[in-house]
């Protein structure tokens, strides 16, 4: 039995802070890319969407005369 029992390693004694940032940095940089690329595609993507869907049926001129109708504007005098 004494040929099976192997010899313990030493334990990393000069180093081992700078290779501990390095591994925190890297698992860091990592994992702050991958949230950027889910915010993107889940979050961002779909705002813009929902904008350009907004947009693409707004009529200014109608939405200024509904306002202004609700007398607002201190500038403007409503229709009545």
């Amino acid at each position: 039995m004494a040929g099976e029992v192997g010899k313990a390693s030493k334990p990393q004694l000069r180093g081992l802070l700078q290779s501990q940032i390095r591994r925190n940095i890297i698992v860091a940089a990592t994992v702050a890319a991958a949230a950027a690329v889910v915010q993107k595609f889940l979050y961002n993507d779909g705002r813009i969407k929902v904008y350009a869907d907004f947009y693409k049926n707004y009529d200014i001129e109608k939405a200024f005369n509904q306002i202004r109708n609700k007398g607002l504007f201190d500038s403007c005098e409503p229709d009545n």
